[in-house]
């Protein structure tokens, strides 16, 4: 049996990694949080963010391909859930490829589950 890693292995690999740098280091793309995060103040962000970044929860249930772009969580108890999505450049439309980080802007947001 074969366990090479193919393309779309590498790939996935590439994109959870990005995802992952912008999540944990805040690097490579842009955070935002929405209104109902940022009014509870910023003792509250400040814990979301690091909470956001400190997640490792994921399962195949909440990250089915594995690009580690979504999560459920829970700050003060306020059930909060973070995505990343992929646009272009000028973050106008979908990004082409999102394991190649010179066509793609990642934006990482972090909202009360309520919101979505």
């Amino acid at each position: 049996m074969d366990t090479a890693p193919t393309r779309d292995d590498e790939r996935i690999a590439r994109i959870r990694a990005l995802n992952d740098r912008l999540r944990i280091y805040g690097i490579g793309g842009d955070i935002f949080l929405t209104r109902g995060v940022a009014i509870r103040g910023e003792d509250f962000v400040a814990q979301a963010i690091r909470a956001v970044g400190d997640y490792d929860r994921f399962t195949d249930g909440s990250d089915p391909y594995e690009e580690h772009d979504f999560g459920s969580l829970t700050v003060d108890d306020a059930k909060l859930f973070f995505k990343v999505d992929y646009y272009d450049l000028e973050r106008k439309f979908r990004s082409e490829d999102p394991a190649d980080p010179t066509v793609t802007r990642r934006v990482l947001t972090i909202l009360l589950a309520e919101e979505y």
